[in-house]
């Protein structure tokens, strides 16, 4: 079970830090055409700045997940680090199960968000909000996706034995 946990992670995180980057690329494209209309052509486009906030958001959001995948979210150590073992390990597990509970929170409620971007219209764009809003609701459902598979994966070991260690060892080897 915890190998099956580790490899969907994986492969959802790889999908995941696809498509940031395919939204961090878009991002760095629009902000160099809103210079370059601002400051070369004036042509006064009116989409650019409103378009990298929405790229920006979407990045942002969906990274989240990806750090969870990672572990890479900041966490204080020095407390649990002196506590045995299986105190910590405890601890961790519920740590996890918190912030698993909060983000199904946030996404049941990001649902009716989002939902509620539907009527709206973006001005620039004259679309609904709708697509837009969905980033709060998608990166909590992810985020509970993986937090669930981190926690199969490492059962609260993770502060121990971090997850992708054996990578940097490789690296600095």
């Amino acid at each position: 079970m915890r190998h099956w946990a580790e490899t969907a992670s994986a492969k959802i995180n790889t999908v995941v830090e696809a498509i940031v980057a395919a939204l961090m690329l878009a991002l760095v494209l629009d902000v160099w055409l809103g210079v370059v209309d601002r400051y070369f052509f004036h042509w006064q486009l009116p989409w650019p700045e409103v378009l990298a906030r929405y790229l920006m958001i979407w990045a942002a959001m969906l990274a989240v997940s990806s750090g969870i995948a990672r572990r890479d979210h900041i966490g204080l150590t020095a407390f649990i680090m002196v506590l045995p073992n299986q105190v910590r390990r405890a601890i961790l597990i519920l740590m996890d199960i918190i912030a698993l509970a909060l983000f199904l929170y946030v996404a049941w409620y990001g649902i009716a968000f989002a939902q509620s971007g539907a009527p709206r219209q973006a001005m620039v764009f004259g679309v609904s909000l709708a697509p837009f809003y969905a980033a709060i609701p998608v990166a909590a459902i992810l985020s509970s996706l993986q937090l669930a598979l981190v926690l199969l994966r490492d059962l609260g070991t993770h502060i121990d034995n971090p997850p992708f260690s054996d990578h940097l060892e490789e690296e600095t080897s």
